[in-house]
């Protein structure tokens, strides 16, 4: 089992590393700290300080912040309760006219408005993209992940969350 330095693990988060790099990373075993060392550079990449305790997607984390866990932006936006859908505190922007759509697709290739729209998510603070989805008209804000914090510590590190010690 391989133990990745600091930088490569650095490059994997931010999208940097050629297949040759990657493909040794996502097939083989990973390295039993792999976890809290992806943790530490994520936190040291945020302005805040409140402890993360899960990235929950690409520029979202859920944190724990006065005995409360909630999800908050890389800018420091926070959109509440972890168990909520984050989606409803945002900024969207619903394409739904053949305009809109062909802003993004070839003429003819994109997805027809009366069938579907496409509803991007930003972060009400920073204009961060956070999300998008592509559902009917009409359809209720898809609510992606609920991650069970409990079990994946206990479970699979084998350790409480950080913020039940």
């Amino acid at each position: 089992m391989t133990k990745y330095d600091k930088r490569t693990l650095e490059r994997l988060i931010e999208g940097k590393l050629v297949w040759d790099e990657l493909k040794p990373i996502i097939s083989g075993r990973k390295d039993a700290d792999r976890f809290d060392r992806i943790m530490e550079i994520l936190q040291e990449r945020v302005p805040w300080k409140e402890k993360i305790l899960l990235p929950l997607h690409e520029h979202l984390y859920v944190v724990s912040k006065g005995g409360q866990r909630i999800v908050k932006c890389d800018c420091g936006h926070e959109f509440g309760d972890y168990r909520e859908n984050w989606k409803t505190k945002c900024r969207v922007r619903v394409r739904d006219t053949i305009e809109d759509i062909e802003e993004l697709y070839p003429k003819y290739m994109g997805s027809d408005p009366e069938w579907e729209e496409i509803r991007e998510y930003y972060c009400p603070d920073c204009l961060t993209l956070l999300d998008v989805e592509c559902t009917p008209p009409g359809y209720p804000t898809v609510f992606n992940f609920l991650p069970d914090i409990e079990t994946f510590y206990e479970k699979w590190l084998g350790r409480p969350p950080p913020d039940k010690k």
